[in-house]
């Protein structure tokens, strides 16, 4: 009697022990989990300048962020034109690199423009001719940079500040 009355007791414990374990390891319900990640996330980044520079063996353009840097493409395309409207964009030029970054935006919560760079500019470079903001439009911002000749470019992210760079050989 006493034996049978142990494993009563063993079983039972083993199951309450089980029960507790569960109750801890099960997942949280949506909204808490839907809380929990919005209290995570980031904000989104906010594009503030673009910038350039001649070197002696390449010419460089500067995306200046706050926050983390997003996604980004830089592509050769046949033509710029601004986002939303899909008009051209008057930079001369032969050959151009659509530079998109997302998730972006130009401006704040309010809709106030934090973006402190040129929208259309001419540059006399080496290699880069002009540099044009053509978009901060549903998450994404885009830049315009024509080119002369076709454009032989390295792309890269660098640190503290945030910053996207697009060097362009010579």
């Amino acid at each position: 009697m006493i034996n049978t009355r142990l494993r009563q007791f063993v079983a039972l414990a083993t199951g309450a022990l089980l029960a507790a374990c569960l109750s801890f390891a099960a997942p949280a319900s949506a909204s808490t989990l839907t809380s929990a990640t919005a209290a995570v996330q980031a904000p989104t980044p906010l594009v503030v300048n673009a910038r350039w520079g001649g070197h002696a063996t390449y010419d460089r353009i500067v995306i200046d962020l706050q926050g983390y840097t997003p996604t980004v493409t830089v592509t050769p395309v046949a033509q710029l034109v601004y986002d939303g409207s899909g008009k051209p964009v008057p930079l001369a030029g032969k050959h151009f690199l659509e530079i998109r970054l997302n998730p972006a935006a130009a401006h704040d919560d309010a809709g106030g423009s934090v973006y402190h760079g040129p929208k259309l500019q001419k540059i006399y470079l080496s290699k880069l001719k002009g540099l044009a903001m053509t978009g901060d439009y549903e998450g994404y911002v885009t830049f315009g940079a024509a080119f002369d000749t076709v454009p032989y470019y390295r792309a890269y992210s660098l640190h503290s500040p945030e910053r996207f760079v697009v060097d362009i050989a010579h």
